[in-house]
């Protein structure tokens, strides 16, 4: 058994402490950009112990909301798990009250992907003009780096509490499996404006039925109901739910690499041979349809006049859900 190990990203910036418990190298894997900024600690730990490496979403006062430097830190994560021989299984975390809340709506980042360009010209656009392919390549790109956890040949396993919402689904269900705290919530609120599923792996998860259920209303999903429909493979309590994870992810050190591999690839290859590909390609393109209507724009101008929290909750009270009463 290898003794722990840990780093901590923080994407094109310096890195943070290490995790509690490492006594490793602090390093950052990508490339420096001089108008980076330089936040207190990083935004994603990485540790390596007891056969498991644990990728932890570390923006706790941001309720883990995912932005440029989270989604490329856990893509590094995962890379780094992957090339690891000391790492049989990957468990992927949130800090502090919860999973992730989704994407952060405010990231405040000119690093991002929106920034990058696909080869056409420099178009002097109107306001309020959207180009689809940009918008495409954008979200593209994290739904790629989302895949990383289904593409590894390693088993992945979300360790979720809290909230995992919007994005941060899309993110959760490219886990192989998904432990849950028994009063932690699922859902996708952009469902009833703003957003469609980037990764679509609800359809695959759950079939047609249940996955209308919850895509067309944009319902919460609780515990007990997540594990009934088969959303997730086991709930347990709060306070347990650490070590059951755990346990269970230990065991895997037992079955040979390659075995797990190529179990984990007949697996998915069955669902990427039902469409998964070509449907996450009209899910990423969709998703931008769905931001750029008449209704989602009156939805984001009410966003910049009155708050996050007040236009959450005036559309999500009518349905009574994700902590709003009905009005």
């Amino acid at each position: 058994m290898s003794p722990s190990r840990g780093w901590a990203w923080a994407n094109a910036t310096p890195a943070g402490p290490e995790p509690s418990g490492g006594h490793g190298l602090a390093v950052d894997l990508a490339p420096k950009r001089p108008e980076a900024s330089m936040p207190d600690a990083s935004v994603v730990l990485y540790e390596e112990r007891d056969s498991l490496a644990i990728i932890t979403i570390n923006r706790p006062e941001k309720l883990n909301t995912l932005n440029e430097a989270v989604i490329q830190g856990i893509a590094d994560g995962i890379d780094a798990a992957t090339a690891s021989p000391d790492v049989s299984a990957i468990i992927l975390r949130g800090a502090g009250r919860t999973f992730t809340a989704g994407y952060d709506l405010n990231p405040g980042d000119s690093r991002t992907p929106w920034a990058r360009r696909y080869g056409a010209k420099e178009v002097d656009a109107r306001p309020g003009a959207w180009d689809p392919v940009r918008d495409y390549q954008f979200m593209g790109y994290n739904m790629k780096r989302f895949m990383k956890l289904w593409e590894c040949p390693k088993p992945v396993i979300a360790q979720m509490h809290g909230y995992a919402l919007g994005g941060g689904t899309d993110l959760l269900l490219c886990a192989d499996l998904i432990f849950m705290a028994e009063d932690a919530i699922i859902g996708y609120p952009p469902s009833r404006v703003y957003g469609t599923p980037t990764t679509m792996m609800w359809v695959y998860r759950l079939g047609l039925e249940h996955a209308k259920q919850f895509l067309l209303s944009g319902d919460q999903v609780d515990a007990p109901t997540a594990l009934r429909i088969g959303l997730v493979s086991k709930v347990f309590p709060l306070d347990r739910l650490a070590g059951e994870t755990e346990a269970y992810a230990r065991r895997f050190q037992h079955i040979p690499a390659n075995q797990l591999a190529l179990n984990k690839l007949l697996i998915n290859q069955a669902y990427e041979n039902m469409g998964l590909r070509t449907t996450q390609m009209f899910g990423t393109f969709f998703d931008g349809i769905t931001r750029h209507t008449e209704e989602a724009l009156r939805w984001a101008e009410d966003f910049r006049k009155v708050g996050f929290r007040e236009t959450i909750s005036r559309r999500d009270a009518p349905f009574g859900d994700y902590g709003e009463r009905p009005r």
